[in-house]
């Protein structure tokens, strides 16, 4: 019983991730495209969907 206290949940990790990456990944394709405004959202989403999907 005392090993389940001790125990993380990591189910949410993965969209974390994804989010993180997918911010990262807008901002640069925005910086060059000079569209920041539509790639920080599109990147956001795409690390949302992308980490939701690969949550293990």
């Amino acid at each position: 019983m005392e090993d389940n206290k001790n125990k993380k949940d990591n189910s949410g990790s993965g969209v974390a991730i994804g989010m993180s990456l997918g911010l990262c990944i807008g901002a640069a394709v925005g910086t060059v495209t000079n569209n920041i405004g539509l790639w920080l959202p599109v990147g956001l989403c795409l690390g949302v969907a992308f980490g939701s999907a690969f949550n293990t």
